[in-house]
């Protein structure tokens, strides 16, 4: 079933790909855009644990809202999933990495390792790509930016979720976190010596803070959806007011083991 579907999905790139072209080499008269557009590729990096319900309609999106000449791979880093993660991604076509250690920071900096491409772009396993995402990530970098991500949308139709959603659009650290995505080219990434993995909570924070000593932080005006299981499971507020004291407890200094005490005591959750 999954091969067929990794079949269809690619065969559909590659149509749209000669529609795409075939329009702006003889309609549009851009001739050398083709070529051009090939000097920078992506390495998507998408670290797993228990995913086999969403992992599939991540993947898809991939295949079918981007472009296959930007893509060389998509990469698969496992935390030791006991469900049918792992045989789904590989049937959707990813390439998969079993990691040694369990632990979002250590599995995307595995992941990066492995990647061959200049730029990377690390998503969570239940997010979905817009439209020609990653068009806009190289477009982004070739204008001079060396990080960034999308707007955030939740796949909940919830009017607090929706105020929240709205400040992503501004560049401030404490809107931005990893289900936006994270884009970076490989040399900063190195730079900065990837993900901390002391960080088992609030890792794509610290990067962020991080990569703005650097350089300059692009968002996206495009949204990324994002799964609100946490919200629907816990209820809207109560998780929100979860985050909010994590995040003001991590300003103040509380130490990573803390932090994951009043997660694990506070709402229904079963990654960390």
């Amino acid at each position: 079933m999954y091969d067929h579907l990794f079949a269809f999905l690619t065969a559909q790139r590659v149509i749209n790909y000669v529609k795409i072209h075939l329009h702006r080499c003889f309609v549009r008269g851009e001739r050398t855009s083709i070529y051009q557009e090939f000097t920078v590729m992506i390495s998507i990096i998408i670290p797993t644990y228990n995913e086999e319900d969403n992992i599939i309609a991540t993947l898809k999106s991939i295949h079918l809202n981007g472009n296959l000449h930007l893509i060389k791979e998509i990469i698969v880093v496992d935390g030791g999933s006991s469900d049918k993660t792992i045989e789904k991604a590989n049937n959707c076509g990813a390439r998969i990495i079993v990691s040694q250690i369990k632990g979002r920071a250590a599995q995307m900096n595995e992941g990066a390792a492995a990647a061959s491409e200049k730029i990377l772009h690390f998503i969570h396993a239940d997010s979905i790509l817009p439209k020609h995402f990653d068009t806009d990530v190289v477009r982004a970098i070739n204008n001079g930016y060396e990080a960034g991500c999308f707007r955030l949308a939740f796949d909940y139709d919830h009017w607090f979720l929706k105020l929240n959603c709205w400040f992503t659009r501004f560049d401030k650290s404490a809107f931005h976190y990893g289900d936006q995505s994270l884009f970076i080219t490989s040399d900063l990434f190195n730079k900065l010596h990837g993900f901390n993995e002391r960080y088992i909570v609030f890792e794509d924070l610290d990067i962020i803070r991080r990569i703005k000593k650097h350089c300059k932080f692009k968002i996206l005006k495009k949204n990324i959806t994002t799964s609100a299981r946490k919200y629907v499971e816990n209820g809207v507020f109560k998780m929100q007011i979860v985050f909010y004291r994590m995040y003001i407890m991590e300003q103040l200094g509380a130490t990573q083991q803390l932090l994951v005490n009043v997660l694990r005591s506070s709402i229904k959750q079963d990654k960390i």
